[in-house]
């Protein structure tokens, strides 16, 4: 019992490294991306319009039904207690801060991240990763950069796009339960925004990106020569994504906020 423990642990460990290793090898290659003549690029661009441009919809449609209810509760309550104002605060600090890009990283993470790991570990049963070895071409540099960008890239842009929808998309469906004149709404919140609560949001989606992305394409890596393995490997993508996620998420909040 205690030698499969420590077996456990030892796999466990391994893992670990192999898996920060991994990730400064990403990190080394993504510098030297766009120095060198790309076959890469068409990867980055579908990658972009996959995890971004399609989520457009599922984001707008989130945004403003969170925007709208925060809206609606606090037009309700608030007022109680003499403090309408607050309403906007709330609305900045729960959208910009932390749902933003908090469950845009949810939505890529069940799209993206189980697509990527699939992907990358269909190709590796496959033989397609062999294929790119024996001609020279490194498949972090190809196949992982690439994927890399695009899901970082589309996170940061969904994340500024849910958050437009959500403080002021929700505006119209805030008309139809309780109407509010557009010029007050806008200069109440324009005056309670500031520049760090965007920054918050931007750092928390930059982080998530990288997670997603990195614990995707590890994933996939991870498949061995099996076809049954790759279901597994989305799910343990989109696990193991979730934990970090909500880890990196209040380990970015308690430096904000230190």
């Amino acid at each position: 019992m205690i030698a499969a423990l420590g077996r456990a642990a030892r796999v466990k460990t391994s893992n670990l490294m192999y898996g920060f290793g991994f990730f400064f090898e990403v990190l080394r290659e993504t510098l030297h991306f766009f120095r060198r003549s790309q076959v890469g690029y068409k990867v980055l661009i579908n990658q972009i319009l996959f995890t971004g441009y399609e989520a457009l919809a599922i984001n707008a449609i989130m945004a403003v039904s969170i925007g709208a209810a925060i809206n609606v509760i606090g037009s309700s309550l608030l007022p109680q207690f003499g403090q309408s104002q607050l309403m906007y605060t709330i609305l900045i600090i729960v959208i910009t801060r932390e749902l933003g890009p908090l469950l845009t990283a949810f939505v890529i993470t069940a799209r993206s991240g189980t697509a990527i790991a699939t992907e990358l570990g269909t190709m590796v049963v496959n033989h397609e990763i062999e294929a790119y070895l024996a001609v020279g071409l490194k498949p972090i540099s190809y196949l992982v950069v690439p994927r890399f960008i695009g899901v970082v890239v589309s996170m940061i842009v969904l994340t500024i796009y849910f958050n437009m929808f959500g403080l002021l998309g929700s505006f119209i469906v805030v008309q139809l339960v309780k109407p509010i004149p557009i010029n007050e709404y806008l200069s109440n919140l324009l005056s309670i925004l500031t520049v760090g609560d965007v920054l918050s949001g931007m750092a928390k989606a930059l982080v998530f990106g990288i997670v997603v992305s990195v614990v995707a394409t590890f994933q996939g890596f991870s498949v061995n020569r099996s076809s049954t393995e790759i279901p597994v490997a989305g799910i343990r993508a989109v696990g193991q994504s979730f934990i970090l996620i909500i880890v990196a998420d209040v380990l970015v909040t308690l430096m904000q906020y230190a």
